[in-house]
């Protein structure tokens, strides 16, 4: 028989046990572990001319990171380590050296010993970052042992054998192979050599089988075969052309021993232009070189010179010049509200197909435009950008090619681009900035870790704000995006700014073919005329968009700014030299 005390006691139990399952099911919070910073000995760019930064992938969690052949990669020691959030590092234990002693936080100097050693003979290892999730990252090291012969008459690259030791390479039948001219000879990387040495004497022979003995950078000696026989095969020289705007690369082989002579004119012209020598690339039989100063939209005729062999005459078209439409700004319509401050101002004349966007349907959905439109009677109408907080929300004045899509809550989704195919050079525009101190600052999102570090985000405050203009050309896919409504629209870059669904530009996007930005922190209280250079990552991809945004706040997207903050810009436009 149960008495009322025992089943006050049972009840209590299972109250208990109960709240203890609830508490169990509470999550721990999304926080990103990710490399931010990744250092090694030896390291390098992928051809050996000098460091560079380790390429780091934070969408894959991949690096790469590229070493000399003078490094040890099966104990190379890390220099530099750091990761966000603080999180714990795990190297996988087979591959370190001495696996307990390896650092477990983010440190900026080798450790002592071979605590930072790793064996990446394998060329990758995994590193688990743990925070309240486990991040599993891939490093790739890739060490650049630039192995390379060229001997005269030579037909087509050396067969270069890395596993067997062992070379072969075919000249033309013209040349002798007891007393034949050796131009490189390298089988021992950058930084390593060949005994004996065939270019020390001018000519060697090689009517029969050699061995060499080749030494690395890293001093480890291993012997070589190297093989030379008879072809009758004609090396002939070969060229195509890939034409920007205002420039065209040209590239193709030579064969082995020549050097290319690269000449050209325009259309209706009889007198041959020859490319300069430093504006052309030459690896081995392979070259890439640069024509310069053309003008758009036009067709040249071109041929290049190897040795004794020339190609036909072939011709390419540089690509016509484009321009942004409405780029002085002088076009604006108003939609009238029935509240007057939430007028919404449309940077595009009335009837007319939009070009630009604004964020000002989300600022009027509780306040008024922040992204209008100033005048006077030099520049007669200009964009007027003013970082403002609207009611519930710190909001940058922004002007971009594209179209404000909607807004989830208190945050916007955009489509950014609009279509080009043109290769411009520079963008040039006039502006005026005032700033002040940052005094708004958004709540830190753990998904912000995507595209900088919170340390970073919270040393915001009271810095001086900045303005942001920038141009982005990329062959990106586009993404369909149907809003709440219904409405389906096709986006060259969806952007939503929404925290836990956040998508911004990234630079690191490999659609991305060519950027420029300018960025100014201070004051510039009268017009001031500014070029931004376009930098071109890719030369031999066609772009399908142009994206174009000026920003009075760099990180209005964070919802982070001054509200005194006002950019003003005018007459944009891009210029092709």
């Amino acid at each position: 028989m149960i008495r009322g005390k025992d089943i006050f006691v049972v009840l209590l139990t299972t109250l208990v046990f109960s709240a203890c399952d609830v508490n169990d099911d509470v999550p721990f919070p999304i926080v990103e572990g990710a490399i931010t910073a990744f250092e090694v000995e030896g390291q390098c760019n992928s051809d050996d001319s000098g460091f560079a930064e380790a390429n780091i992938d934070r969408d894959n969690m991949i690096v790469d990171v590229y070493v000399s052949d003078r490094v040890d990669v099966s104990k190379l020691r890390i220099n530099r380590l750091e990761v966000s959030n603080d999180a714990t590092i795990h190297p996988n234990p087979e591959l370190c050296l001495d696996a307990e002693a390896f650092p477990q936080k983010s440190f900026t100097s080798p450790a002592s010993g071979n605590a930072s050693r790793i064996n990446f003979s394998n060329d990758s290892c995994r590193f688990t970052l743990h925070t309240y999730q486990d991040y599993d990252w891939n490093v790739r090291v890739h060490q650049i042992v630039m192995r390379e012969i060229r001997l005269a008459g030579q037909v087509g690259d050396a067969i270069i054998d890395t596993e067997s030791h062992t070379a072969i390479i075919y000249v033309s039948l013209t040349k002798d192979l007891q007393r034949l001219p050796v131009i490189s000879f390298n089988l021992g990387g950058q930084h390593g050599s060949v005994t004996p040495d065939p270019t020390a004497t001018g000519t060697y022979d090689f009517s029969q089988m050699r061995k060499f003995k080749v030494t690395s950078g890293t001093g480890a000696s291993t012997d070589w075969r190297v093989f030379v026989y008879h072809t009758d095969a004609i090396e002939e020289t070969t060229a195509s052309a890939f034409p920007h705007s205002a420039v065209a690369y040209i590239s193709g082989e030579v064969p082995s021993g020549a050097e290319p002579v690269i000449e050209y004119h325009a259309e209706g012209v009889t007198e041959w232009t020859k490319v300069n020598p430093e504006q052309i690339t030459q690896k081995g039989r392979n070259y890439t070189a640069k024509l310069t100063g053309l003008k758009p939209g036009r067709t040249y005729t071109y041929h290049v010179i190897g040795g004794s062999s020339q190609t036909e005459n072939k011709t390419f078209t540089t690509v016509v010049a484009q321009q942004l439409e409405n780029a002085n700004f002088e076009e604006w319509s108003i939609l009238v509200n029935e509240n007057p401050v939430k007028n919404l101002y449309q940077p595009w004349g009335e009837g007319k197909t939009p070009y630009w966007g604004t964020g000002n349907p989300g600022a009027t959905s509780v306040g008024a435009s922040n992204s209008t439109y100033s005048e006077d009677p030099i520049h007669g109408k200009y964009a007027n950008l003013q970082s403002k907080y609207i009611v519930i929300k710190f909001a940058a004045g922004n002007i971009f090619t594209g179209e404000y899509l909607e807004t989830e809550g208190a945050n916007g989704v955009l489509s950014f681009g609009r279509p080009f195919t043109a290769f411009p050079t520079k963008l040039k525009f006039e502006f005026t900035y005032q700033t002040s101190s940052i005094n708004r600052v958004g709540k830190w999102s753990p998904y912000y870790t995507k595209y900088m570090t919170q340390d970073f985000f919270e040393g915001l405050v009271g810095q001086p704000d900045s303005c942001s203009v920038y141009v982005a050309l990329g062959d990106w896919e586009p993404t369909t995006y149907t809003t709440k409504k219904g409405d389906v629209y096709t986006c060259p870059y969806l952007i939503r700014t929404k925290p836990d669904d956040l998508h911004l530009m990234n630079l690191r996007d490999s659609h991305l073919i060519a950027y420029g930005q300018m960025t100014v922190g201070e004051n510039v209280p009268s017009w001031k005329k500014e070029t931004i250079t376009i930098d071109y990552r890719v030369t031999d991809r066609q772009p399908k968009y142009i994206i174009v945004v000026a920003s009075s706040s760099k990180y209005g997207d964070y919802f982070t700014g001054s509200d005194e903050s006002l950019l003003q810009i005018d007459n944009l436009e891009l210029l092709y030299e």
